[in-house]
């Protein structure tokens, strides 16, 4: 893997694309800086090496229109802050205005591009777009795993126009490590958490997983197909009907490799989707007509924790209930618990994928696991086995 460990950036120019999609007020102040800090190592490398560092990003989705409130000039001074350099802004991307910026831009200096998406070649993945970009700088670094899977021009067609001075950011580099322990070298046993509403989104990482875990453990919405498509009765609970026979041949696939799967055993049962409704512990394998379940019970949570302190890696992707409402939030709360716990005692322990990292934030796990992924759609095409753009692009 090529990372900008293996290149020193005296007196060179560095154009590296960051993830800065940051969320907003209605003010267009930062309420969430965690993107812009996760790339701090990388800048402050090429700096510290003699460089200067010109920043792309994209914003929010103006589809190749300028629209102020996308503009990337509202985010310059939180971006300043946290990286501790007052950083320079220019109102283009490309062509003279944007030359001249890099142009000027001194060793030790930082400078923001505006939003790459106000120019619909962007997504496009347009060669002359990504040529143009590569005017500005002597070297080419990705550091946006959070747009890893997308072919646009400055995530993966520009890396063409620098064959010898392309590298992965640190953070992407770590991301990248922290998917291959636990795909491949993975300290075993290794034990996949797989929650969230729907099985059928999860198909295709929980066939690519299964060659390389030896547990898999399923909660949350898409628990109830399987224990519909195993003879259970689960009252309302939702559930996938036509995704009852798949679940069998998941489930015997699972078993093939030689992969233990836990489902949940009891559940928190309510009688509507409100944190308020009458709730009651219930065998998930028959709930009352009428009655649906939102949570893992008690017993599943003791059965999940004794698989998780036996496991040295760990990968959780999505929830095991409806923790945003505070009454069916203890399932995942003993789950976090439990990672927590294992990680203390040396697991490697990766979340990745929409609402678990959301739920690691809220509830303050971020301290409390190895690696929490900032990628969300890149994160889940990699469990899926599929080759990012953006990484094909600088292994090339």
């Amino acid at each position: 893997m090529k990372t900008i460990n293996d290149f020193n950036f005296n007196g060179k120019k560095a154009l590296v694309r960051v993830d800065f999609n940051v969320p907003q007020d209605d003010q267009l102040k930062v309420t969430d800086n965690t993107r812009i800090a996760a790339v701090k190592p990388t800048v402050d490398k090429i700096l510290e090496d003699g460089g200067a560092v010109i920043l792309m990003a994209h914003l929010g989705r103006p589809k190749g229109e300028v629209k102020d409130e996308f503009s990337l000039k509202h985010i310059v001074e939180e971006v300043s802050n946290v990286l501790g350099h007052q950083v320079k802004f220019v109102d283009e991307c490309i062509g003279e205005k944007a030359e001249q910026a890099a142009k000027d831009l001194n060793a030790g200096e930082i400078l923001l591009l505006e939003n790459l998406r106000f120019h619909k070649e962007e997504e496009k993945g347009d060669e002359a777009f990504a040529e143009n970009l590569s005017k500005l700088g002597d070297a080419y670094v990705n550091d946006a795993f959070g747009t890893a899977h997308r072919a646009h021009a400055s995530t993966a067609v520009i890396a063409q126009f620098f064959p010898s001075t392309k590298f992965f950011g640190l953070l992407m580099a770590k991301e990248l490590q922290a998917i291959d322990k636990v795909l491949k070298s993975g300290e075993r046993p290794v034990t996949a958490i797989l929650g969230g509403s729907k099985v059928s989104t999860k198909i295709t990482i929980i066939e690519n997983i299964l060659p390389a875990v030896d547990n898999l453990i399923i909660g949350g919405g898409m628990a109830f197909t399987f224990i519909k498509a195993l003879g259970g009765k689960i009252g309302t609970s939702l559930v996938e009907e036509d995704k009852l026979p798949l679940a069998l041949e998941i489930l015997g696939k699972a078993k093939e490799h030689n992969v233990k799967v836990y489902l949940p055993s009891d559940t928190i049962i309510a009688e509507s989707f409100s944190n308020d409704a009458d709730r009651k512990e219930s065998d998930i394998y028959a709930i009352p007509e009428g009655w649906m379940g939102l949570d893992a019970g008690p017993k599943s949570r003791d059965q999940f924790n004794d698989v998780l302190l036996d496991s040295r890696t760990i990968l959780w992707n999505g929830p095991i209930g409806v923790f945003e409402m505070s009454n069916f939030a203890a399932g995942t709360v003993a789950l976090g618990d439990s990672i927590a716990e294992a990680t203390k005692l040396g697991a490697f322990s990766l979340v990745g994928g929409g609402d678990s990292v959301a739920f690691v934030k809220q509830f303050g796990y971020g301290e409390k696991v190895s690696y929490v992924s900032t990628g969300g759609g890149a994160m889940l095409e990699s469990l899926e086995g599929l080759e990012l753009p953006g990484v094909a692009a600088i292994n090339k």
